[in-house]
C-alpha cells in the first residue's frame, strides 16, 4: 500500500476553498490523500469527517496549530485569506520543519488574486496595461504596497531558500454558483464576491450601478472552468456547472506529479486564472437590465453609484471601479484548458440575482 499523500487545507468553508477541495475529492487518486482541513465550525467539522476528512478546529488566528499541521504535511492549499502576513508566516515555518525534519521539499499552493494588479481608476477611465502570468519580471515589477503582494512575496522568499516549492493562483473575477458535495452538505459559500456585492447593492438602490462611468477593465472566469484530466470525467460532464478556476489547482498539482522539474514554481509560479475580459459597465448594464426583467427595477440603464451609496454598499471602498488585466499564458502551458467566456459571465448574472434573491442569508435586504 503506497503512503498516503498528506495535505493540510485552508479555506474549505469558502467559495474557492471548497471547490477546489471538491475537485480533489473527485480526483482519480482521491483514496491517496489525507487530509487534514481546517475549520472554525463544530458543525462544519462533523460534515467533514462524514466526507472521510479529519477536521481540525481552530483559526488562522492560532499560529501555533498553523505550523505543527503545516509541519506534518506534503503538501498545503492555501485558499483562505490572501492578505495575512502572520498566517502565511506561521504555514511556511511549519513547512520549513517539514523540510529539516523529513528531508523532502514540501508544496505550497496559494490562492491571491489578480486585485494585485489594480490599479486607481475609480471607474473612471480603462488601462492598456496587461499583465502576463508567464513574465516573471513583470509580476516582480509589481510594488510591494500593492493588495495581496506583501502575501505573496513572503512565498516567493521562502521559494528561493529552498525549502518549499510554492505556486501561486490569481483568480480574476470569478462567477457562478458553486454546487457539489461541500456545496450540497452546507459546508462551503455558493457566491462569489465581486458581481454578487454589485447585485446587493443595486437590489438595495432599486437600480442597476457601477463605480464611476464603469470604463474600468477585469478579466473574468468561471468557478467550474478548465476540466483537468485527473479528476473523474463523468463527473466533470455531469457537472458542467459545477465547481472549479479551481480546476487550475488540480492541473498545477498533476503537472507537478507527473513531471516537477517542468512546472514553473517561486518567481516563476504565478498562475493567472481568466478567460476574458469585461468592464464594468457591462456588469451594471446586464444587472440593471435583469433587474427590471424581474420586476425589482423599472429602469434598464445603469447609473453611477453616490458617493453615499459606495459608502452604504461597499464600506467607502472604489475597489470595484479599478481595471486588473491579466493573461493566463503560464497556466495554460501547464494544460489549464477554460471554456467558458464573457459571455458566460453575463448570462450567469440572471442566476446570481435569483440565488440572492431566494437565499435567507444574502446580505441583501429588500
Amino acid at each position: 500500500m503506497s503512503t498516503p499523500v498528506k495535505i493540510f487545507f485552508l479555506g474549505a468553508t469558502g467559495y474557492i476553498g471548497g471547490s477546489v477541495l471538491n475537485r480533489f475529492l473527485e480526483h482519480r487518486d482521491a483514496a491517496q490523500f489525507a487530509f487534514t482541513v481546517l475549520v472554525r465550525s463544530a458543525d462544519k467539522a462533523e460534515k467533514l469527517k462524514a466526507l472521510g476528512l479529519k477536521p481540525v478546529i481552530g483559526t488562522l488566528q492560532d499560529l501555533t496549530l498553523l505550523e505543527d499541521l503545516s509541519a506534518d504535511a506534503d503538501i498545503v492549499v492555501s485558499t483562505a485569506d490572501c492578505d495575512d502576513v502572520p498566517m502565511i508566516k506561521a504555514i511556511l515555518k511549519g513547512m520549513k520543519k517539514h523540510h529539516a525534519t523529513t528531508g523532502a521539499v514540501p508544496i505550497l499552493l496559494h490562492t491571491s488574486g489578480t486585485g494585485v494588479l489594480a490599479d486607481d481608476a475609480a471607474g473612471d477611465r480603462p488601462w492598456d496595461v496587461i499583465y502576463n502570468d508567464n513574465d516573471a519580471d513583470q509580476i516582480e515589477s509589481l510594488a510591494d504596497t500593492q493588495q495581496h503582494r506583501y502575501v505573496d512575496l513572503e512565498i516567493v522568499r521562502a521559494d528561493k531558500e529552498g525549502y518549499v516549492k510554492t505556486y501561486i493562483v490569481l483568480p480574476s473575477t470569478i462567477y457562478g454558483i458553486a454546487s457539489g458535495r461541500l456545496a450540497d452538505e452546507g459546508i462551503q459559500n455558493k457566491q462569489s464576491v465581486q458581481i454578487p456585492s454589485i447585485i446587493r447593492a443595486s437590489l438595495g438602490r432599486k437600480r442597476g450601478g457601477m463605480v464611476g462611468n464603469g470604463l474600468n477593465i477585469w478579466n473574468n472566469v468561471h468557478i467550474g472552468d478548465g476540466t483537468p484530466e485527473g479528476c473523474n470525467a463523468q463527473i466533470f460532464a455531469d457537472k458542467r456547472t459545477g465547481p472549479s478556476v479551481s480546476n487550475l489547482y488540480i492541473v498545477i498539482y498533476d503537472a507537478i506529479k507527473s513531471n516537477p522539474d517542468s512546472v514553473p514554481h517561486g518567481r516563476e509560479g504565478f498562475y493567472i486564472g481568466e478567460n476574458g475580459e469585461h468592464t464594468l459597465h457591462e456588469v451594471g448594464k446586464r444587472v440593471a437590465e435583469e433587474l427590471v426583467a424581474l420586476g425589482k427595477a423599472t429602469d434598464p440603464v445603469p447609473t453611477p453609484f453616490t458617493e453615499e451609496e459606495i459608502k452604504t454598499y461597499f464600506g467607502g471602498s472604489t475597489f470595484w471601479g479599478t481595471n486588473s488585466r491579466g493573461r493566463s499564458n503560464r497556466s495554460k502551458a501547464v494544460g489549464w484548458k477554460p471554456a467558458k467566456t464573457t459571455k458566460d459571465m453575463l448570462d450567469s448574472i440572471r442566476p446570481e440575482i435569483e440565488f440572492i434573491l431566494t437565499n435567507p442569508s444574502s446580505k441583501w435586504r429588500p
